[in-house]
């Protein structure tokens, strides 16, 4: 999964893969708003992630898309 995270007055998002499901990520995402706190996620490669629930500004949850490499017909 893609998921991307908005934080407030940053002009950048941070981006991470995630091997987890959609589901068990709005999951967390609730539980961390419901909280307060901490907002935790895990990319794919096992590095943590930690926002501060305050400073967010959205939290969007997609498909991964494959990136094509070369000259290939569309």
């Amino acid at each position: 999964m893609e998921v991307k995270i908005g934080v407030q007055y940053s002009a950048r998002e941070i981006v991470l893969e995630s091997t987890q499901e959609a589901d068990d990520i709005e999951r967390l995402v609730t539980a961390a708003l419901d909280a307060g706190g901490l907002l935790s996620l895990v990319d794919e490669k096992g590095r943590r992630v930690l926002v501060p629930v305050e400073k967010l500004a959205y939290v969007e949850i997609g498909e991964s898309l494959e990136r094509r490499v070369g000259f290939g017909a569309m």
